[in-house]
């Protein structure tokens, strides 16, 4: 499986979720108190991701 979503819990006990291709983080999220948020985190991107703007802020 080329894309996953992977929760971890971070040195503060954060949940963050990765979204990785081919083993290699593209994005990764803020941390969340609990797993639930996490995986509403997954969630929503999955939902709300393939319609989402691109905005180009490097247009000066």
């Amino acid at each position: 499986m080329a894309h996953v979503f992977e929760i971890t819990k971070d040195k503060a006990g954060e949940y963050r979720v990765a979204f990785k291709y081919n083993s290699e983080k593209i994005f990764w999220t803020e941390g969340y108190s609990s797993k639930a948020s996490a995986q509403n985190a997954i969630d929503s991107i999955k939902k709300n991701g393939p319609g989402a703007e691109v905005v180009d802020s490097t247009a000066g």
